[in-house]
């Protein structure tokens, strides 16, 4: 468990419980949109606390951050690729060293 994401945690909880308390008896579209996106979060930040690889499935860096390029999961990745930043900066980094070797 890491501390960012128990943070995350209780983050969300906090928002969607102080959305909760200020609803009316009929809320708004908007406000129950807010509610739910802040109870997503929560859900996914517990989800995150149990999870042996975490967001990134990388074992090296498994609380690490999700590369933006290839944080989508229904998006390819290039071949030795996976979703950990970290691990993905090295590669883009060893690959643009061998371009300026040549």
């Amino acid at each position: 468990m890491s501390y960012a994401d128990l943070r995350e945690l209780r983050s969300a909880l906090t928002t969607a419980s102080d959305i909760a308390f200020s609803l009316d008896a009929a809320p708004s579209g908007q406000e129950t949109e807010l509610l739910v996106d802040a109870l997503r979060r929560a859900l996914a930040a517990a989800g995150a606390l149990g999870a042996e690889h975490g967001a990134t499935g990388c074992p090296e860096h498994p609380r690490g951050a999700v590369d933006p390029l290839y944080g989508d999961k229904d998006d390819p990745l290039p071949p030795g690729y996976g979703r950990c930043l970290l691990c993905n900066d090295r590669r883009r980094r060893a690959s643009a060293q061998r371009r300026g070797w040549r």
